[in-house]
């Protein structure tokens, strides 16, 4: 769930929503003589504040090239789209290359409008779809807390799109379309810690920018909400409270652990995710997780039923073969894996999930899951590419993605293919 993954990108003529250079963009940091000349060195509450937004909102996902090692919040990072690559901008207290010289009113409409200084439109890489359900004392105190980023004099050219994508206007329509603006309104049925979840994962959290399913244009499908979304070459699994395909079979502290560790008994965080818990949720509280979990367990779901691959088909039988001499040293005979070291392929969404993408992906790459205070192992899964053929991969994940009480679509060696293809292209 992070910003970073704000992705969400637009499609089409209409603008591709995601796509932007923006990436939490709207969030810029103000500048000295800004706001933070009326905050006064004495309110470390109202930038602690600011500081723990950012944390959540998971702002230097984007804005902050650990790559090149770039200073915090100075931009250039690239993110990748369905469109091409944008850069992460600079939203350093810098006047000249920053965005030190907004104003308060400036600085609270591109974060909860998407609307730059000059009138122009951001694109939702910028997740303001999501931060509008902030208030204007949060946008306030986020200000205050990147005023004390140090400025970094750092131009970012974001907008690297191709016509007719680079053509801000056309946002105008999008927003039409997909934007709601208007601050969190809590659901007074709930109770306190489910509209702090609510808030949570559907205002700074972002959640829904990788976890929903994106329209051709972009925009979220909203009847289909946190039910697992391609970005950047990864699924971002469902979240809702599947049994099957979701995380319906965790418990709430299940959920908790893995946000503040990236592991718990079923999965471990890797490759986008990772980012996120290390970055964003295993800084945040144990109260905020646990309002999280107890929101996602609520999220509305629709079962899907696939026909079971018998058991006798010929590339479940060379699957099985495969996973025996190559997968169960590790995840065992039976897919339960160890808790908290080896994912149980048994229990995982992604495994479950109606998209294989990830599945593939990590095959093919291999994997590395985050080191936290909580858990610094980090485990990895070696990369099989140079093992298994194409055909032997499919067969494998086929297999894995029908057993232990799954029913899934069967993985094929064309979408192996397409994959691996894919990632050399990027040099991964």
């Amino acid at each position: 769930m992070r910003s970073r993954f704000a992705i969400p990108i637009a499609a089409a003529a209409v603008t591709l929503a995601g796509l932007a250079a923006s990436g939490c963009i709207g969030l810029a940091s103000a500048s000295p003589s800004g706001m933070g000349s009326h905050i006064g060195a004495q309110d470390q509450a109202l930038i602690a504040r600011g500081r723990y937004l950012a944390t959540v909102g998971d702002c230097q996902a984007c804005h902050t090239d650990n790559a090149s090692h770039g200073a915090p919040y100075a931009g250039g990072k690239p993110v990748e789209t369905p469109f091409g690559v944008v850069l992460g901008a600079n939203i350093t207290p810098d006047r000249e290359t920053g965005i030190g010289a907004w104003s308060d009113d400036e600085f609270d409409a591109a974060l909860r409008k998407g609307i730059m200084p000059d009138g122009g439109h951001l694109y939702p890489a910028m997740p303001y779809p999501f931060y509008a359900k902030m208030t204007r004392d949060d946008t306030r105190a986020l200000r205050a807390y990147l005023n004390t980023i140090a400025p970094q004099k750092r131009f970012v050219d974001s907008n690297r799109l191709p016509f007719p994508f680079n053509i801000r206007a056309l946002m105008a329509a999008w927003n039409f379309l997909y934007f709601s603006p208007g601050v969190y309104a809590p659901d007074k049925t709930k109770p306190v810690e489910w509209n702090r979840g609510a808030f949570l994962v559907e205002g700074p959290g972002h959640c829904g920018a990788c976890h929903t399913p994106k329209t051709w244009l972009g925009g979220d499908e909203t009847s289909r909400a946190l039910r697992g979304g391609v970005i950047q070459g990864w699924f971002a699994s469902d979240i809702t409270g599947n049994p099957d395909l979701g995380t319906g079979r965790w418990s709430i502290e299940d959920i908790v652990k893995y946000l503040k560790t990236g592991h718990n008994r079923f999965s471990a965080a890797t490759g986008s995710m990772a980012e996120t818990v290390e970055d964003s949720t295993s800084n945040m509280s144990l109260e905020d997780l646990h309002a999280i979990a107890v929101y996602l367990k609520t999220v509305p779901y629709e079962q899907e039923n696939h026909r079971t691959i018998a058991a006798d088909d010929t590339g479940m039988k060379a699957g099985k073969a495969i996973y025996v001499d190559s997968c169960s040293a590790c995840h065992a005979m039976n897919g339960e894996g160890s808790a908290n070291l080896f994912p149980s392929l048994a229990q995982s969404p992604n495994v479950r999930s109606r998209d294989a993408t990830s599945l593939i992906r990590i095959t093919l790459q291999g994997a590395r899951s985050v080191a936290t205070a909580g858990e610094p192992t980090a485990p990895g899964m070696p990369t099989y590419a140079w093992l298994l053929n194409d055909q032997q991969i499919a067969d494998v994940l086929t297999y894995i993605r029908n057993s232990w009480g799954a029913a899934e679509p069967a993985v094929t060696a064309d979408q192996v293919r397409d994959e691996r293809a894919a990632l050399a292209e990027k040099g991964d």
